[in-house]
């Protein structure tokens, strides 16, 4: 969207996705990996700017929700693709605010059926 003028503006949000792609990895490293509890911790300290408290809460959420973070991330993805489709269907006709409400007004759905409403959403600004 433009809003970050620099590196230094933009460092919550790089520090975030850092943050979310270690994540996938701790994900992957403690289920199909059998990492430790410890390895993990260390995994995220070794690898984030944030506190070790942090790093040991986000530990033990992976250790209890297996696969939530690689599934949050399948999400972005896909919604991400949606809009980009959105955009290159609608052009200057598209709004980032309706796509934002179409993404939310289903709440918690499947993302074929998301897939659908974005569809009929491009079909209706078309139309």
């Amino acid at each position: 969207m433009g809003l970050y003028q620099d590196p230094y503006s933009d460092f919550g949000r790089l520090s975030m996705e850092l943050w979310r792609a270690c994540r996938l990895v701790v994900d992957t490293g403690i289920h199909a990996k059998k990492w430790t509890r410890e390895k993990a911790i260390a995994y995220y300290k070794d690898n984030t700017p944030n506190t070790e408290r942090d790093c040991v809460r986000m530990v033990e959420r992976r250790i209890v929700m297996a696969s939530q973070a690689t599934a949050y991330k399948v999400g972005m993805l896909k919604i991400l693709e949606l809009r980009a489709k959105a955009k290159a269907a609608l052009g200057e006709r598209f709004d980032i605010r309706d796509y934002h409400d179409v993404v939310l007004r289903g709440g918690a759905i499947p993302l074929t059926v998301l897939e659908q409403m974005v569809d009929e959403y491009i079909e209706e600004k078309k139309g």
